[in-house]
């Protein structure tokens, strides 16, 4: 199966196991890196669609939490800011000990053996039965997925990045076939391209070579996605903050300090842009598939995605799959169309670990009376407990599917289509 892509090739399946949006903290505040040589979380984006912004235009969040701690602290335990990580006890969720770390397939020449010891973690395939038994082993190198619903590893070959066979499903708590993987191979080839690496990390250098394109500068990764991937670079706010308090303790104490317009601040906050850039914040990678416009990690918040990234529209009477494309279910949403103060933001708190589903009634309760609920008579007031459940099902998803144990698993993935179900 060489040249596949991550996962699930065009449709971006690997985004499943972030649990939330994709925005991520550094665990040691400066940063955790992609290699070795990664000693910093200075972020990387780009001011056009022809060039990438220099790096020393970001402030790194270490700078963004020296002011705005309290948000800091509480973002480093999202999934975002766990999307992708260097290996680690704390970081890899799957299970090494002996009886939980073997993945068998349908054919009895080949499993699976994935292991930890003191220089990494490996997964290795084994071919044939003993005393004919061949093996390949290659080391875990990334984590992708905050491990809430799984993850999937990556490994480099160079200065090549390809994904392992083997992921962990995190519903069934065991080792799965990688989603799009044929159960019975094992295939070490499938390459990473630069767009998929875009919903999991803040910053990769890419080396052109077709026709893999997952050649990357192993010392230019950054990981997770930064503050300063949804505010754009942070450098000059971070000097021009720095310059006006330097100035203010110079002024006479009964000074009036003066305050600077949100959009002279030189940082872009997007609770105040118009409500389609707030929107594409998020779109960059939970909009569906795109035809990227610009290389990746171009895009700046602000600016318009469709000069970085067009977004395929789905026609309308098309079935659009639960994962990847919740902003296509939530344009068809009779709530979103008819009420223009809905946003992502509406109901995510990104700098927070989401809370339970039905928790987020509350949002629905801001325009809906449970009286008017067709449930009421049978419910009562028990069901402005739970809008979320019967509005907004949890489905399966078509696009990542695993094969484990000659069955066919998918992943249920809460639908963003606000409407009236039939009953199930």
């Amino acid at each position: 199966m060489p040249g596949r892509q991550l996962f699930c090739g065009k449709n971006r399946m690997l985004a499943v196991f972030l649990s939330v949006s994709l925005v991520a903290f550094s665990r040691s505040h400066s940063g955790s890196s992609a290699s070795a040589s990664t000693s910093n979380r200075n972020r990387t984006d780009s001011t056009s669609s022809q060039e990438l912004n220099d790096r020393e235009s970001f402030a790194g969040d270490a700078a963004c939490g020296s002011c705005h701690s309290a948000i800091a602290n509480g973002y480093l335990r999202t999934a975002h800011h766990l999307t992708s990580q260097i290996p680690s006890e704390n970081s890899v969720t799957g299970k090494f000990a002996p009886g939980s770390n073997t993945l068998r397939t349908y054919d009895p020449n080949l499993h699976f053996v994935m292991t930890a010891a003191k220089g990494g973690y490996y997964e290795t395939a084994v071919f044939w039965q003993p005393p004919d038994e061949q093996e390949q082993t290659e080391r875990i190198d990334l984590v992708i997925g905050s491990g809430q619903r799984g993850q999937t590893y990556l490994y480099w070959k160079g200065d090549r990045l390809f994904q392992l066979p083997v992921s962990f499903w995190a519903p069934l708590s065991e080792w799965v076939n990688s989603p799009g993987y044929t159960d019975g191979t094992a295939d070490f080839t499938r390459p990473v391209v630069p767009r998929c690496l875009e919903c999991h990390a803040t910053h990769f250098t890419a080396i052109p070579s077709p026709p893999l394109n997952n050649r990357y500068r192993r010392d230019s990764g950054v990981l997770g996605i930064s503050c300063e991937r949804c505010h754009g670079p942070g450098r000059e706010h971070v000097a021009l903050v720095k310059s006006r308090l330097s100035n203010a303790q110079s002024l006479p104490s009964n000074a009036a300090p003066v305050m600077a317009a949100p959009e002279n601040l030189k940082i872009v906050n997007p609770v105040n842009l118009p409500r389609e850039r707030q929107i594409e914040v998020c779109a960059q990678c939970h909009g569906g598939l795109g035809e990227e416009r610009a290389p990746a990690f171009s895009y700046t918040p602000g600016q318009p995605l469709e000069s970085f990234l067009h977004l395929l529209r789905p026609d309308p009477s098309a079935k659009v799959d639960v994962h990847g494309n919740q902003v296509a279910l939530l344009e068809r949403s009779r709530c979103f169309q008819n009420s223009s103060k809905i946003t992502c933001n509406f109901c995510h708190d990104v700098h927070t670990t989401e809370r339970a589903a039905a928790s987020y009634s509350d949002r629905c309760l801001t325009c809906h009376k449970p009286e008017n609920c067709g449930m009421y008579p049978k419910l009562g007031a028990e069901i402005a407990n739970n809008c979320i459940d019967c509005h907004m099902p949890v489905q399966d998803s078509n696009a990542i599917v695993s094969n484990v144990g000659g069955k066919q698993v998918k992943m249920q993935i809460r639908s963003h289509w606000i409407k009236i179900y039939s009953a199930q």
